[in-house]
């Protein structure tokens, strides 16, 4: 089985993944960091290198050749569902989840590491949460389209087994 972990960045997702894959004995792969160890390069430097459609048909494609996996969870980038029709593939070849949080809750988890984000680098604070609040508007349609939504406050480490594993 394949779980799908989606949400805006800062959400959680690889935090959570990573306890769970560890805690259930599964794999875990990170969506923008098997990008960067193909591409040799950070998302960033792809992003200003070579812009952001070609990052999104090298993310559709990396989505894509995690099929061949079994018993992973994928924590996918933030824009991963809103691109490529890469949601309704995610739904026809595991269980999609979404971690939603705040925009309050996401600026303050994004504040920390901000200049490894290509798109909010630049961006002060209250620049920063209004490019939060556009952008979860903008993506919302498409996290909620997963089988499984998480509100970020409320996971722990045993809400893989009592809402994903039982799904």
């Amino acid at each position: 089985m394949l779980f799908f972990l989606n949400g805006f960045m800062g959400s959680g997702k690889s935090h959570w993944g990573k306890i769970w894959a560890a805690q259930y004995k599964l794999g875990f792969v990170d969506l923008d960091g098997a990008i960067e160890a193909d591409e040799g390069k950070s998302v960033v430097d792809i992003f200003e290198s070579k812009g952001e459609t070609y990052f999104r048909d090298v993310e559709a494609d990396k989505l894509r050749e995690m099929g061949a996996l079994k018993n992973t969870i994928v924590a996918c980038g933030g824009g991963t569902p809103c691109f490529k029709d890469n949601m309704q593939w995610m739904k026809e070849n595991g269980i999609t989840v979404y971690i939603s949080a705040t925009p309050d809750e996401i600026l303050r988890r994004l504040a920390k590491g901000q200049e490894q984000r290509p798109l909010i680098k630049k961006l002060n604070q209250a620049e920063l949460l209004f490019f939060i609040e556009q952008k979860l508007k903008e993506r919302e349609s498409f996290y909620k389209q997963a089988n499984i939504i998480l509100p970020s406050a409320d996971i722990t480490e045993h809400t893989f087994e009592e809402k994903i594993l039982v799904y």
